[in-house]
């Protein structure tokens, strides 16, 4: 989705830039990197562009990238099939392995080149690094009938803990932190973990100034089928009372979630923002509209 502007807009925007700049310098931000901008060489450039942007600005940002569509297809070319139970992949030892790879080898490594490509430098992480993310095994839950189970899916892990201590280390060295969503068990084993959920456990630890989704929808509507309907701001009240009636729904519950964890363990503003849009993060952050829904504490005057 391209936005076209004029001379006059881009200088409007440099000047509405301005507070927000001197907002945000020196503040933490954490990306949770995904969807169609992850695929698209020209979105991918964008984002590329605009963290560096937010770095050279004095941001501080940091990136939790996610990689299912790749770990997929790399599956599909060793001839394994993909099986999902309740919207978790089966992941066993080899599946594991080739995750760990497609995402720490290839996506980490892949972003954190562009990024040094553009003079802002990148360290890649996964969350075995510095014992980053301590994990345990995640069980899926499966209904039958009015009857409930748990099923063990292989190493798809949730997270016991974080020790930000490297992530701080290197911001405070003037690296962007990449993370990738690996976590490492009490035996040393190696677990797949929704990006989604290490982001917002990541920016919670760090009380980051914000998080930021980078989706492939526009953001929260009441009902999809109206556009004026679309929600810019909630709170994580409202958040908790639209999942709970089912104007939340579906895939946008989990990224709601993972705002409301967010905003529970530190992190000042969590933003579902449209990643097909050019520069969607620095339209978000550095202009009054921004482009997304925001998903707010209670107690934020807005």
């Amino acid at each position: 989705m391209t936005i076209s502007l004029d001379a006059g807009d881009k200088a409007a925007i440099l000047v509405e830039a301005l507070p927000y700049i001197q907002e945000f310098a020196g503040k933490t931000v954490v990306i949770k990197y995904g969807g169609n901008a992850m695929i698209n060489d020209t979105l991918k450039d964008e984002v590329m562009q605009d963290v560096a942007l937010m770095k050279y600005v004095g941001i501080r940002p940091v990136i939790v990238h996610g990689g299912g569509p790749e770990i997929t297809g790399f599956l599909k070319k060793v001839g394994k099939e993909t099986e999902f139970i309740s919207g978790l992949r089966v992941t066993d030892e080899e599946t594991v392995e080739i995750a760990e790879m497609v995402l720490d080898g290839k996506i980490n490594s892949d972003i954190v080149n562009l990024l040094n490509r553009r003079g802002a430098k990148a360290v890649g992480l996964s969350g075995k690094d510095a014992g980053l993310i301590r994990a345990k095994k995640k069980l899926a839950t499966v209904y039958e009938g009015e009857a409930k189970k748990t099923v063990d899916i292989g190493y798809v892990g949730e997270i016991e803990s974080v020790d930000t201590a490297i992530i701080k280390d290197l911001l405070s060295g003037g690296y962007i932190p990449v993370i990738a969503p690996i976590g490492v068990g009490e035996k040393g084993e190696s677990y797949n973990i929704n990006a989604d959920y290490v982001a917002a456990e990541i920016a919670g630890a760090l009380h980051a100034e914000k998080l930021l989704f980078m989706t492939d929808i526009e953001g929260v509507y009441k009902d999809y089928t109206d556009k004026s309907t679309f929600i810019s701001t909630l709170t994580d009240a409202e958040a908790k009372a639209y999942i709970k009636s089912g104007v939340i729904s579906g895939g946008m519950i989990p990224k709601v979630e993972a705002c409301l964890c967010a905003l529970s363990a530190g992190t000042e503003k969590t933003h579902i923002i449209d990643g097909r849009v050019d520069h969607a993060l620095i339209l978000e952050i550095f202009t009054s509209t921004g482009i997304g829904t925001q998903v707010v504490k209670e107690e934020v005057q807005l």
